[in-house]
């Protein structure tokens, strides 16, 4: 049986200073989440902002290789019986997957492999967006069809550029709106902000429409 394992108060504020930093509105999101799913949320997207830095830490194919199984590594060991290696990530990972046993780190896996395909192409956004969105939902413990196809739609148009794909990925996750689970929201919010939204507006707007069940 895995051993429970409570990461260091240090790797929980790596892991949120790093995703407020690196990215304001999914933070904002997740801060909606009730804990301590809120903290497995963080670390899950600081885990997925790593992973999505493997190409500006180096143009090197074989590096970036070594970088991502580095992290493939790592994830085994963040869920196994032995201390994870001492990284906050990891870390924060560690205490998630041990104390969610339902959350296999074959999601982490999936994600891995996902951003291992962006080394000698364009980045696959749907199958990006997938991974993570299906992740995001274990973690608040939904597996609705409604929500899973909405929090897909919103993590994939995250990762698209800003047009007519985008807009359509939007409104296909807003017309699931009375049939997605309130819980998910926190995944859900940060679509608002994919329209243009001024940054000392943003936590005023997802407290309302948080109230009112929209995203």
């Amino acid at each position: 049986m895995t051993e429970s394992y409570l990461a260091p108060a240090a790797s929980h504020r790596y892991v949120l200073d790093l995703v407020r930093e690196a990215d304001r509105d999914r933070f904002l999101g997740a801060l909606f989440a009730p804990e301590p799913a809120r903290s497995d949320l963080l670390a899950l997207l600081a885990f997925d902002l790593e992973l999505a830095r493997t190409r500006s830490v180096t143009r090197e194919p074989l590096l970036a290789r070594i970088r991502l199984e580095w992290w493939r590594e790592a994830v085994a060991e963040a869920a196994g019986d032995g201390r994870p290696r001492a990284q906050p990530i990891v870390e924060s990972l560690s205490e998630m997957l041990r104390r969610r046993r339902d959350l296999p780190p074959d999601g982490l896996m999936d994600l891995i492999g996902a951003r291992e395909e962006e080394i000698d192409g364009p980045i696959d956004v749907a199958r990006v967006g997938r991974a993570l969105a299906d992740f995001q939902l274990a973690v608040l413990g939904l597996a609705d069809a409604a929500s899973r196809r909405a929090a897909r739609a919103v993590s994939t148009a995250r990762l698209t550029e800003a047009g007519p794909e985008r807009d359509a990925l939007i409104a296909e996750a807003r017309a699931l709106r009375r049939n997605v689970d309130a819980k998910a929201l926190p995944v859900l919010l940060p679509a608002l902000s994919l329209g243009g939204m001024s940054l000392w507006r943003k936590p005023l707007a997802y407290w309302w429409a948080a109230k009112r069940g929209r995203y």
